[in-house]
């Protein structure tokens, strides 16, 4: 009897220890009991309130978008006539930002001080402090400021964007339409967010209120680390719907650097245009994965001309880091150590070569905008395949399209509307100068080796074209494959 209830109340004990180390457990993966107030309390002192004016001319008032016959217009127009009798006027803007310097290096939003002639940073005290710009960098929308204390300043520490993870709790700290610090909570959302500003997206998503004056203001983790800076949201009513974006520290952390060391950003370049690597491309280049950036065209006497990559190459890696997709290297180029001669792996026929490239700086340039082809009769197709009637170059051809003496190839005059041709963006004027990665010359080179792929076993056929200057590479599906 006694070993029996001497067993029973071992086997009581145990459970009782499980339970107490499975308390522990879920404990250690939740926020302190007493929430977040320690940290909130710790770090908003670095976390300021980002006031700027500027002056706006009675010629830069109007209400963009306003149909000519809307009927309010008369409204408007009456309203602004007003306004611009009586001269200029001082407009203000209120944002966020932070301290990462006790000497008064200040981080916001490029947006929050664009055209700014007056900036005032205030602190949780009511310090009140003038700054001026360090430098700024749209692409990015970051900016750089400087404030000067008689004493060391209160400030917080960029930290490692590249640890978080889905789920990973975030604070938020701003000044949210004017009212003040504000403190809000949540988790990471998703990370690597393209939401097309710029070539340089990769946002930080999170579900942390983030509303309008948010903006510049800090993103942490919960070892008070910066891991982001608060830049967009979407939201139809302008307020935070649980989706806000921040650029990451990882892509903070060289911006200011440079900002700070020559006062404006320099950025590296290699001399290609990159195009996705869809899996139809994929497909018809023999590459198995979708991964990597296309490379569309090379500029003459730039980087990549000088290490012999050529149109049509498939980039995987550079400087040792992969490329999984296009938009992976337009920001492993920019943050490369310009001067720097770095390995970069390709794919090109069938095989994965490694070529040696120097990494020059960016200089920022318009690209020319190619002037559209005559108005003329449709010209009649010599060839029709894959939705696409194609004629030989000739003189009167090159001057309607407005095709160069020294391009060769196969002229688009007509596209299907209804085939993946037309859904790929092919227009007539487009030249195909390349099918399968061979020099096509005449229509019967195209329906040629379009057969010999189809006969091959291929999905789908990579087009080379050439339209105003530019190349893009094209994949088509072939035989009616699905």
């Amino acid at each position: 009897m006694n070993l029996a209830i001497g067993g029973r109340a071992a086997r009581w004990g145990i459970c009782l220890a499980v339970l107490i180390l499975v308390s522990a457990m879920q404990a250690d993966a939740r926020p302190a009991l007493n929430g977040f107030a320690d940290l909130a309390e710790r770090l908003s002192p670095a976390v300021v309130n980002i006031s700027t004016s500027q002056v706006l001319k009675p010629r830069d008032m109007e209400i963009p978008g306003l149909p000519e016959d809307s009927p309010l217009k008369d409204f408007f127009d009456e309203f602004l006539e007003l306004q611009r009798r009586g001269g200029p006027q001082r407009v203000q803007s209120l944002g966020s930002g932070f301290v990462i310097d006790p000497t008064g290096i200040v981080i916001t939003n490029h947006h929050v001080i664009d055209g700014a002639d007056r900036i005032e940073v205030t602190f949780i005290d009511g310090t009140t402090l003038p700054a001026e710009i360090a430098g700024t960098d749209p692409k990015t929308d970051l900016a750089v400021l400087r404030v000067e204390s008689d004493k060391p300043l209160p400030h917080v520490e960029l930290g490692d964007s590249g640890r978080l993870r889905v789920g990973d709790w975030v604070l938020a700290i701003g000044n949210p339409f004017g009212l003040g610090g504000t403190v809000t909570a949540g988790i990471v959302s998703a990370l690597n967010r393209d939401i097309h500003a710029g070539n340089y997206d990769d946002f930080i998503q999170t579900d942390a209120a983030i509303n309008r004056g948010n903006s510049g203001g800090p993103l942490f983790n919960l070892d008070g680390e910066v891991v982001g800076v608060n830049s967009a949201i979407i939201s139809p009513s302008g307020a935070s719907v649980g989706i806000g974006f921040a650029v990451p520290a990882s892509t903070v952390k060289p911006i200011v650097a440079q900002i700070l060391e020559y006062g404006e950003t320099r950025r590296g370049w290699i001399g290609v245009r990159i195009q996705t690597v869809t899996p139809e491309i994929a497909d018809s280049l023999g590459l198995g994965a979708t991964r990597g950036a296309l490379v569309a065209g090379i500029t003459a006497d730039g980087p990549a001309a000088a290490a012999g990559l050529e149109p049509g190459d498939v980039v995987l890696a550079f400087d040792g880091r992969n490329i999984a997709t296009m938009r992976d290297l337009p920001r492993v180029v920019a943050e490369a150590k310009i001067g720097s001669t770095v390995d970069m792996q390709i794919f090109r026929d069938g095989e994965t070569l490694t070529r040696k490239i120097t990494v020059a700086q960016l200089e920022e340039a318009s690209a020319a905008e190619a002037p559209a082809p005559d108005a003329t009769e449709p010209d009649v197709a010599e060839t029709v395949v894959l939705g696409l009637g194609l004629a030989s170059l000739n003189d009167d051809l090159r001057r309607r399209f407005n095709v160069a003496e020294s391009l060769a190839g196969v002229l688009v005059i007509e596209v299907d509307p209804l085939s993946a041709a037309a859904e790929r963006g092919v227009r007539p004027g487009d030249v195909i100068v390349q099918v399968a990665q061979r020099a096509v010359s005449s229509p019967e080179d195209v329906k040629r080796i379009v057969e010999s792929e189809e006969k091959a076993g291929r999905n789908s056929v990579l087009l080379r074209l050439v339209a105003g200057g530019e190349t893009r590479f094209v994949a088509l599906r072939l035989g009616g494959r699905p």
